[in-house]
This record gives structure tokens, C-alpha cells and sequence, in this order.
């Protein structure tokens, strides 16, 4: 941790060390936000807090009373919370029938739980925002995979879907409270982690694939337009949702397919 005072509006970002945490801490940075840096690389944590001005907790976000520790710390410093991105989650590969019990579990603590312990540990500070500057946001980061079943990483697809359902419900819960929620869906990521199936390294599957700097873009653009639900890019991935939902059957015989080797 790093005692810092309230300058500006405070953003809260999990999973802050690599990927579209990092991204989206750096992007917030640079357009004024002061950033709270949570995940549970210290040394990485550190580093990127002494490049962004921002300040840090060290936690595992996948352990409940961690997050309880961790949020009240938080509030402690900063009783105003304008926006919270609930970005940390790990892929989890395998189907129901042979990816490890705990494996699935620690998916559903850290891909899904995580948010909602971390959303209601600082929801007095969201409140506290709207009081303050009349609205504040939770952007919760999820993936394609929690609208579109992938066989090949069940675990991580279920958690997914979890997690979106949590946003779209909280988004229900919250309407008229001047707490907005998003839903980013982002389809295949270049961030460290999460291999992605041969078609995409093709020249016409590249195109399919985004860097974690173009999703910081979109949260940003959520935040500033209050976009509920964004998909990222919508072709082909928008096509692949309403597909899972017309055609469940055939939709997951196709992604059973893929190959993440």
C-alpha cells in the first residue's frame, strides 16, 4: 500500500499488473484519474504506481476476506470512489469432465466472485461519488466467452458468464442511483496468459484480435458516453452471441473445435 490523498476523481482497477488492467491504469492516468492499483504483484504493482502517480494493494482478489481487507483500506483513504474496473481473471482451460474441481473453483472466486465482493466492499464509496459529482461507474471486464460457450476453456467460459450476468444484474439493481454499470466484452486479447486458437494467427483471424490498449479505449468511452454493454470488436464476436443464441447447438459444435494448443 501507498498512502497517497484524494486528488481528483479515484479510480479502483483490479488486476492492475498486466493486460487490460495495465492498459486501462496507464489511459485513466493520462486523462487525470488518480488510479488505486489492486492485484497481487507487489514488485509490478509498485512500478507501475511510480509511473502513474497512482497508489497500490497488494491482494488476491480471488480470496473474499482478502478483498474485505483490502476495500476497507481503500475507503479509509478515499470515502469517494467515482469508478471501479473489475478487470482481474485468469483462463482457465478444459471441459467439466476433466479440468481439475480446483480449477473451476478458483475460476468462479477470482473471474467472477472477485467483482462482486470487490463492488460491494466499495459501493458505499460509489454512493459517496454520486453525492459528491452526481455519478460514478462500475465497469466490470468481461469476455465474449460469457455470451458464447467455449468447450476448450469450460471453467473460464462458465465464470464468464457468471460475471456477465452479475453486471447486467447489478446494472437492474442500480438503475435511478446515479451508479452506472458497464459491461465490456472483449473478444481474443493479446495479453500474457491467454493463448488464443490457431485461426487466429492467420492474416484474416488477426484481424479479429485487439490489444489490451484498444479495450482501455472502450472502457474509457463507456465511462464518458455511458454505454451499458460494448463488444469488442462487435464482427465478429456480436455475430457469435446472437448465433449461441439462435443456434446453441451448432454454435458450440463449431467452438469445440478450437484449438488453443
Amino acid at each position: 500500500m501507498t498512502d497517497a490523498p484524494t486528488r481528483g476523481r479515484v479510480a479502483v482497477v483490479t488486476g492492475a499488473s498486466s493486460g487490460i488492467g495495465e492498459a486501462t491504469t496507464r489511459l485513466l492516468a493520462e486523462r487525470g484519474w488518480h488510479c488505486v492499483l489492486v492485484a497481487r504483484r507487489e514488485e509490478v504493482l509498485r512500478s507501475l504506481a511510480a509511473e502513474t502517480g497512482g497508489e497500490i494493494e497488494v491482494c488476491d482478489i480471488g480470496d473474499r476476506a482478502a478483498v474485505r481487507r483490502t476495500t476497507s483500506r481503500i475507503l479509509a483513504r478515499h470515502p469517494s470512489v467515482d469508478l471501479l474496473v473489475n478487470s482481474a481473471g485468469f483462463l482457465a482451460q478444459g471441459t467439466f469432465v476433466d479440468a481439475p474441481l480446483d480449477l473451476v473453483e478458483r475460476a468462479l472466486a477470482v473471474n467472477y466472485l472477485g467483482g462482486v465482493w470487490t463492488t460491494r466492499g466499495l459501493l458505499d464509496g460509489l454512493r459517496e461519488a454520486v453525492r459528491a459529482r452526481g455519478r460514478a461507474h462500475v465497469v466490470t471486464i468481461a469476455s465474449i466467452g460469457g455470451a458464447i460457450v467455449f468447450s476448450p476453456a469450460a471453467p473460464y467460459s462458465a465464470s464468464k458468464h457468471a460475471q456477465v450476468a452479475f453486471s447486467r444484474s447489478l446494472r437492474a439493481a442500480l438503475q435511478g442511483t446515479g451508479i452506472e454499470v458497464h459491461t465490456i466484452m472483449p473478444g481474443f486479447v493479446t495479453t500474457p496468459g491467454f493463448p488464443h486458437p490457431k485461426v487466429f494467427a492467420t492474416r484474416l483471424g488477426r484481424r479479429f484480435v485487439v490489444g489490451p490498449e484498444r479495450v482501455a479505449t472502450e472502457v474509457l468511452a463507456a465511462v464518458e458516453h455511458g454505454k451499458p454493454e460494448v463488444v469488442i470488436p462487435w464482427f465478429p464476436y456480436g455475430l457469435g452471441a446472437i448465433a449461441q443464441a439462435l443456434a446453441p447447438t451448432l454454435t458450440t459444435r463449431v467452438l469445440r473445435r478450437a484449438d488453443y494448443t
